[in-house]
């Protein structure tokens, strides 16, 4: 005999218990933690924009604009406990209307729309909110920055490279470099959020509407710039997630090694900056040990919001070009992680770069230690003696062998050596004498010699912080704009609103 037919035999009723444990009620915990006060200003735009159009009588607008505001009193989000009634928080908020108004005229607000556009919507009102919180700490950081270079523009450090002592240059200029990686990076940002400043309301499902809507009204009123211009994009190019999450892996990549290099520099062994009290911790065990932990935390949680950024791009890999669940409510919801922590480092290396300093002892004995001023003896050679660089080049590296190997330093053991070194290649003796070396050797000297164009020496880094503080400036403006557009949305949406309700 052959098997029924399944749909006809059938009895199961939605939800199934599992899927509602595991799928349904994470959802709507999701939805009502993050996304109730989208829901609210989304519901209210589109009414807004229903009746401007002729779409929504008035008089029915009216009813469902006292009922969403009844809603609104009489629901605390925080306290609902999903019980599977309704599949998820948006049908929670159309049952909660029907009870009210009814189900026609309940029903008519969601006239020429979808889930698909309200839900990519939400996620672009949530991920604008946070980026432009981030963004807020990360002009907090640049600016901290800013002023710490400006402060130790003629701070000497040790510069590295492959873990070894290279050259001698400042703290405000090692900074500057790391100052213009982190402009770049919020540019990325502001690039991000201009992808996800742009409105799905009116996609619908795929295709808009017959429906004569106003789409760009919806996302004035929402605060977008304007509507994202095809529909099918608007439900299927996840690149405003793709972008928002890229620009914080990036960011924290960059400013990890950053602090990496702060974990090195603070060691017992280099011990070039100084962490203040204020963060340091002492070991448990070990009275002597000053322990700059905070650096650690950094560290570690900048590798976390890395990470997890780059698992929100991981999910969205391999997906279909379409409305999918993949870049939905539980992906955000991970992704507002990566935000969470990415703001507890922005906040902790402000307050640590703000308040760290230079160790000039450490810094003289390294130098000292390291002969690393050679490089602009074998330059001076070339300029004052007439040697090729090479000849030159074979002169320091002598020089500076001898120094090392006895233990002594370029600035005071290294004269008798170079004499000997010079009249054994070149057959003469140099027209520099010992004062000449001293200079030339002195990391003083070292780095203001390098007066070009994004160098260490005092024009240029003066240059350089004034371009920096104008960038600074570019940035606070673009955020001021961007603040004043948001509010002014948010008051004309509540004016229209509040103007529905008392209709007649």
């Amino acid at each position: 005999m052959a098997d029924m037919n399944p749909r006809l035999s059938d009895t199961s009723k939605f939800p199934d218990p599992v899927y509602k444990e595991t799928v349904l009620r994470p959802l709507f915990d999701g939805a009502k933690n993050h996304h109730v006060d989208g829901f609210r200003r989304i519901d209210r735009a589109h009414l807004v924009m229903l009746v401007e159009t002729g779409i929504l009588d008035k008089d029915l607008a009216t009813k469902i604009a006292g009922a969403l505001e009844a809603i609104d009193k009489e629901i605390d989000p925080s306290a609902l406990v999903y019980t599977g009634e309704v599949e998820d928080f948006f049908f929670l908020i159309e049952k909660e209307l029907k009870a009210r108004i009814g189900v026609d005229i309940a029903g008519r607000l969601h006239t020429a729309r979808s889930r698909n556009d309200i839900d990519h919507t939400l996620f672009k009102l949530g991920l604008k909110e946070r980026i432009d919180a981030l963004m807020e700490r990360a002009r907090k950081l640049l600016g901290a920055m800013i002023d710490a270079a400006d402060r130790h523009k003629s701070t000497l450090i040790v510069a590295y490279t492959h873990g070894q002592p290279a050259q001698p240059t400042t703290f405000g200029h090692y900074l500057s470099a790391a100052i213009e990686i982190l402009i770049r990076d919020m540019e990325r940002f502001a690039e991000a959020r201009r992808i996800v400043d742009l409105s799905p309301m009116g996609a619908a499902a795929i295709t808009t509407s017959g429906f004569p809507i106003d789409r760009a009204r919806v996302a004035q009123l929402l605060g977008f710039s304007a509507p994202l211009r095809n529909s099918y994009s608007c439900i299927a190019s996840v690149d405003y997630t793709t972008s928002t999450y890229s620009a914080i892996e990036l960011m924290f990549l960059h400013l990890g090694r950053l602090i990496q290099d702060f974990q090195f520099w603070t060691s017992f062994e280099v011990g070039q900056i100084y962490v203040p009290n204020a963060l340091v911790q002492i070991s448990s065990i070990m009275p002597q040990k000053r322990n700059p932990v905070p650096i650690e935390h950094m560290r570690h949680l900048a590798s976390q919001t890395f990470g997890r950024a780059r698992t929100v791009l991981d999910v969205m890999h391999n997906t279909p070009f379409t409305d999918m669940n993949d870049s939905e409510g539980e992906t955000q919801g991970m992704g507002y992680e990566a935000f969470a922590s990415a703001s507890r480092v922005l906040d902790l290396l402000a307050a640590l770069i703000s308040q760290i300093s230079i160790d000039p002892e450490r810094v003289d004995q390294n130098i000292r230690r390291s002969c690393i001023t050679i490089t602009e003896l074998a330059d001076s050679l070339v300029r004052i003696e007439g040697l090729s660089f090479r000849e030159a080049h074979e002169i320091a590296a002598a020089t500076a062998k001898s120094v090392v190997a006895a233990k002594g330093s370029l600035t005071d053991d290294g004269f008798e050596p170079f004499l000997k070194a010079f009249e054994a290649l070149t057959g003469r003796k140099p027209t520099v004498d010992l004062a000449k070396f001293k200079e030339i050797v002195s990391p003083e000297h070292f780095v203001a010699v390098r007066a070009r164009f994004g160098g260490p020496a005092p024009e240029p880094m003066g240059e350089a912080l004034k371009s920096y503080r104008d960038r600074l400036a570019a940035f606070e403006e673009q955020a001021r704009k961007a603040a004043e557009k948001e509010a002014a949305a948010a008051a004309e949406l509540q004016e229209k609103f509040t103007a529905l309700m008392g209709a007649r």
